[in-house]
């Protein structure tokens, strides 16, 4: 007999040939894993799996960094984006460079300082200020894993590393086939603390209104837009056409739900502050990973700005060439008090499911603690820009 062990609901079974999907949460079978050939237990190890499936579309390299040696963007000017940038990917490689261009300032004389990473999040105690951004649509990439796999591994994954996966919103979703609102709905059910966080692209109105309906239904602890979105023609080829959103059709949005309101893809302190005047609980500042709009700043330019003028008044939450702890806590001297991961969080999850997710979570976490204790930090909040040198 051999022994299997799915990576998405951490299930061990024993069967003399591989099982296919898995038995107790129906995993697609590049889940279940043989134990005898080894789990993979490191984010080395994990990208290693997800480079050979995501083959031709991301390399999964150690430094992502949206420069033209990388597959993702060689010769991407004019075809479908796949992990790559906007155009020629100049805003790609802004995040990656406006992160790479602050530097920490080491300080190792004083009291000994423990660092507790933990924080609040709208009522909710995460064990770090990180989160799996709003990624969808990863089954048409490859056919890497099924869309509801990958929807779980993240939520899952984050839940166990002691924090909140969001689920994002893309062309084959609908409100009569949403993967994600599936999943978040199965979670919840489940789990107590399944806390994933829908956002959904901006679409009309009267859908949207649906949407937020059905994230109540399924038990979700908030809901998001991604205002950025509306660029996006993929939807609009597929008969999901998305909008431009006012003050005015943001506060409709908002009072329509008792849930707290994300509004995320915010690169301008005009736009952050018309969503704090709509009332969104939580501003996002992104450009979606440099996806919709080439030639933007990097996030961690337009960062301070924004949060000079809402911090403390609203969540601000800011994602975009984040790839280790060490940038988490450039982002959060900046003004977040979150960081979202993106294309980590998608690659973890192709190699190796929830669990994938959440040890590179948990690598996060760890660096971002030794990133604290180097520069002399015992909390989250009393991160600032004191730290950069």
């Amino acid at each position: 007999m051999v022994k299997w062990y799915c990576v998405n609901c951490h299930t061990e079974f024993d069967q003399k040939e591989h099982p296919g999907n898995c038995t107790t949460c129906l995993a697609d079978e590049k889940l279940v894993l043989n134990m005898e050939e080894g789990i993979p237990s490191t984010p080395e190890a994990i990208r290693d799996i997800a480079r050979k499936r995501l083959k031709g579309l991301c390399a999964a390299y150690p430094s992502c960094d949206g420069n033209f040696d990388k597959v993702c963007q060689k010769e991407a000017y004019g075809k479908p984006i796949g992990f790559g940038g906007a155009g020629q990917g100049a805003s790609f490689r802004n995040n990656a460079q406006a992160l790479l261009n602050l530097k920490l300032k080491m300080r190792v004389v004083g009291e000994h300082v423990e660092p507790d990473t933990s924080i609040d999040f709208l009522g909710m105690k995460l064990d770090f200020p990180v989160m799996g951004s709003s990624t969808a649509g990863i089954e048409k990439y490859n056919s890497a894993m099924p869309e509801k796999d990958f929807c779980r591994a993240v939520v899952r994954g984050c839940r166990e590393a002691g924090t909140i996966g969001w689920r994002g919103d893309t062309w084959f979703y609908t409100p009569e086939n949403n993967p994600a609102l599936e999943v978040l709905r199965e979670e919840n059910l489940k789990n107590e603390n399944g806390r994933g966080i829908p956002i959904f692209k901006p679409r009309a109105q009267d859908v949207l209104k649906k949407l937020i309906n059905m994230a109540e239904e399924a038990g979700c602890p908030a809901v998001g837009l991604d205002l950025d979105g509306c660029g996006s023609t993929i939807m609009a080829r597929h008969g999901q056409p998305v909008f431009r959103k006012s003050v005015k059709d943001l506060k409709e949005l908002i009072e329509f739900t008792s849930l707290p309101f994300i509004t995320k893809g915010i690169m301008c302190i005009e736009d952050a502050e018309a969503c704090a005047e709509a009332g969104a609980k939580v501003v996002s500042v992104s450009n979606h990973g440099g996806r919709v709009l080439d030639a933007t700043p990097g996030v961690a330019e337009v960062l301070p700005e924004i949060a000079s003028s809402l911090k403390g008044k609203v969540f601000i939450t800011a994602d975009g060439g984040v790839r280790t702890g060490y940038d988490v806590i450039k982002m959060i001297a900046l003004g977040a008090d979150v960081v979202l991961l993106g294309r980590d969080i998608i690659r973890a999850s192709v190699g190796a499911g929830a669990l994938g997710v959440k040890i590179h979570m948990e690598h996060i976490r760890k660096v971002f603690k030794k990133a604290m204790f180097m520069t002399g930090q015992s909390s989250v909040k009393d991160i600032d820009q004191r730290i950069l040198c």
